[in-house]
């Protein structure tokens, strides 16, 4: 399955570049930068397909169902574009490559000593027949990560002036999972890609992890009432699990339910609140109104402005 995902996505890239790009740049005497342009075009159409799978799954189900009803769609409209900035700039992509290149450099360093890096398969070797299950494992590792950079995100005051634009938003979508600082964004991508990195993740499966990740965040936000059952619950997280970690009442270190695809994180750390048929309203009522109401670049500014003010001690109103 992997390597059809990839094998397709190769095809495909490798398609549109001959027939379109390549005589484009050959015209306008850009073959120079042929290479680096095949490499963003596979970028970019991974960021397109993700978007896709996720709209296909998430869009019927908040049509469905919906919690609420759209009141604001302007709000709506600016996670779409936090959406196409983060998703066709692939930024957890770009950490990859740029910390595939330090470790390159790293294990070159050392191999003259002799020294070979250990990661998952060259521990377990058994795994490296069984790519399912070496998936499956990458994903809980990874999905570990992430409940502690969420976490820490809500305790470190810093941190949480970014994250806050995330929580700001009152009209929660499907769409409202990329709406994040660009700083946390780097941040974030730069953890993930590192963990990655760390356990040794075959470039190969790299974006099949990370469309499995976008797609769990993106249908924990989605204006769906949807819950998972008494057991369900408890192995995936579900719109109504994450709905209430939104909750106006679960803003910064009170948070709950930190996990994005494993909600047995909360279950062991003592984070979790199962509370079922519970939809509580979304947003941060001590966030300023601009992070709520305002454009991409307002919030933007804002959310600096106020880390500055963490930083330095002035609060983050």
């Amino acid at each position: 399955m992997i390597d059809s995902f990839n094998h397709a996505l190769d095809d495909v890239t490798g398609w549109i570049f001959e027939t379109l790009l390549q005589p484009l740049m050959y015209q306008a005497g850009l073959m120079d930068w042929a290479d680096d342009a095949l490499e963003w075009l596979e970028f970019g159409l991974f960021g397109v397909f993700s978007i896709i799978v996720v709209y296909v799954v998430c869009r019927p189900l908040e049509a469905w169902r919906p919690v609420e009803p759209v009141t604001d769609r302007r709000a709506i409209r600016t996670d779409i574009i936090y959406t196409l900035l983060t998703r066709l700039g692939l930024l957890p992509m770009v950490a990859f490559v740029l910390l595939a290149s330090l470790q390159a450099w790293w294990e070159g360093s050392v191999a003259d000593s002799g020294f070979v890096p250990p990661t998952l398969e060259t521990l377990f070797p058994a795994l490296r027949e069984m790519p399912l299950l070496a998936f499956a494992i990458y994903v809980v590792i990874l999905d570990f990560g992430e409940y502690w950079r969420h976490r820490f995100q809500h305790t470190f005051r810093w941190w949480w002036a970014l994250h806050s634009i995330h929580h700001a938003q009152r009209q929660m979508t499907f769409w409202t999972d990329d709406r994040n600082h660009i700083l946390d964004e780097v941040i974030a991508a730069l953890w993930f890609g590192a963990i990655a990195l760390l356990i040794g993740v075959p470039p190969g499966q790299f974006p099949l992890l990370v469309l499995v990740m976008r797609l769990a965040e993106s249908l924990s936000h989605a204006n769906v009432r949807l819950s998972f059952g008494r057991i369900g619950e408890r192995l995936i997280v579900s719109p109504r699990f994450h709905r209430l970690h939104h909750g106006v009442l679960s803003i910064a270190d009170h948070g709950k339910n930190y996990a994005v695809l494993l909600p047995v994180w909360d279950w062991i750390f003592g984070t979790a609140d199962f509370k079922r048929d519970v939809y509580p309203r979304t947003g941060d009522p001590e966030a300023p109104e601009a992070l709520a109401t305002g454009g991409w670049l307002r919030q933007q500014a804002v959310g600096l402005k106020r880390m500055a003010g963490a930083v330095f001690g002035r609060g983050t109103a």
